[in-house]
């Protein structure tokens, strides 16, 4: 298990270019299962979780060659069924969460799949059923081992519904979305999930002949079609990191110019960091965030406490609250974190309390944050890294305390973050890998 050694304190600047999205290339690489022909796919992230879902595919027999280090192309014309039922399927599939998303595409081609119950961070319940119900609504037959944890669906020919969904699951819009563009007839998916990962998913396919309309929208209209070809696709930038970037700009008192940002896809990410009080400035599709020794968390018209919380697109993405709730410590006033969606994932602020920060859990969602106006800086202490964004905000936290800290369990922000220590190391951090 490896860990950081951050000495914080000092403050960064450069540029930084994000790498390309992660939740976006967990829906697009299972997305190359629908068809035989090539599919060539640039600006994936070099992380653990997109790396482990390409030996997935590799086992499975899809043909993958790397013609550049973030470029790749994979042709899936002789896929190997009885994968499905070894134990080695068994430990991937475990092993990520993306995984569930191979369910849909290898259900529209071949009319079968299987898959464990599958990983990933543990920030509350995340369950499965949206994605399932879509495909019996479909026309599959579901059936679950609740002994082994394994969920199998069988089709002899999916036919186009309408359904609705009972919630905008961005993985179970993509994975019913990847089972529909190969069925017989209509589908249409109400209260589908609008992010922007999902409407490149729906371009993509529509270039490899599907026919989806409603894109950008919650109500998606796909009229099957028999067969899907080739195509290119280039991955956006993650919205993820480049809010991670400003967050820490902001923490450290940094001057950092995030790279190619296509700001029109980031939704209220800039608006929310700016109500945190960061100074920023669009230069083209770049980033700039000046040096900042203040900032003023916003309030309400009539005075009242910001609240900044999560909610579907194009509301603020839940994986930017861990790092808006560190950037709210040293900013001056108040501000309540309100995590709608996961139950565990402020359960990380045991770890800021401890380096100095002044934070009320209220309940497994929500928090408030006083801020020291950076006239109290945090401490460095050890901790450990309990998911992916927790980790990356604790990292930031550090990065900004007084003092060395030790971050425990950092697998975790590998899973989500390309090179985080060298490309930060690059711009003026001191991380240590030990």
């Amino acid at each position: 298990m490896a860990s950081f050694e951050v000495k914080g304190g000092n403050k960064l600047k450069g540029e930084i270019i994000p790498q390309g999205a992660k939740n976006e290339a967990l829906q697009i690489l299972c997305a190359v299962l629908l068809t035989s022909e090539p599919v060539t796919i640039s600006n994936i992230p070099d992380i653990r979780d997109v790396n482990k879902l390409i030996e997935l595919l590799i086992d499975l027999g899809v043909k993958t060659e790397r013609l550049a280090q973030d470029t790749y192309r994979f042709q899936a014309d002789n896929v190997n069924l009885d994968y499905l039922n070894s134990e080695k399927f068994v430990e991937q599939g475990r092993a990520i969460r993306g995984s569930v998303m191979i369910v849909g595409p290898m259900l529209s081609r071949f009319g079968i799949s299987k898959m464990p119950k599958p990983g990933g961070d543990k920030i509350g319940r995340r369950r499965l059923d949206t994605h399932f119900e879509g495909f019996e609504k479909l026309g599959a037959k579901f059936e679950y081992d609740a002994a082994d944890n394994f969920f199998s669906v069988t089709a002899d020919q999916l036919k186009g519904a309408y359904m609705l969904l009972d919630e905008a699951s961005v993985t179970g819009t993509a994975n019913i979305l990847m089972a529909a563009v190969l069925a017989q007839g209509t589908t249409t998916i109400y209260n589908a999930a609008c992010e922007p990962y999902i409407q490149q998913l729906c371009r993509m396919l529509n270039r490899m002949g599907a026919k989806i309309s409603g894109i950008g929208s919650n109500l998606l209209v796909i009229d099957g079609v028999e067969r899907l070809g080739g195509t290119e696709h280039r991955m956006l930038p993650d919205m993820i990191e480049i809010g991670s970037f400003i967050g820490l700009a902001a923490m450290t008192g940094s001057e950092i110019t995030i790279k190619d940002c296509q700001i029109p896809e980031l939704g209220l990410i800039p608006d929310t960091f700016r109500r945190l009080g960061i100074k920023m400035e669009f230069r083209g599709d770049d980033i700039y965030i000046p040096a900042q020794d203040h900032y003023e968390i916003d309030t309400y018209i009539d005075g009242s406490i910001l609240n900044i919380s999560d909610h579907t697109w194009p509301g603020l993405t839940p994986d930017l609250l861990s790092v808006a709730l560190v950037v709210a410590t040293q900013a001056k006033g108040t501000a309540l974190i309100h995590q709608k969606m996961f139950e565990s994932r402020l359960f990380f602020v045991d770890k800021l309390i401890d380096m100095g920060a002044q934070i009320i859990l209220c309940d497994p969602h929500r928090a408030t944050v006083i801020g020291h106006n950076n006239h109290i800086p945090l401490r460095g202490i050890r901790m450990t890294s309990p998911d992916i964004r927790a980790g990356v905000a604790l990292l930031i936290a550090a990065l900004s305390a007084e003092g060395t800290s030790i971050i425990d369990n950092v697998e975790q922000i590998d899973r989500g973050y390309q090179d985080i220590d060298g490309r930060l190391n690059a711009i003026g951090a001191q991380i240590r890998r030990i």
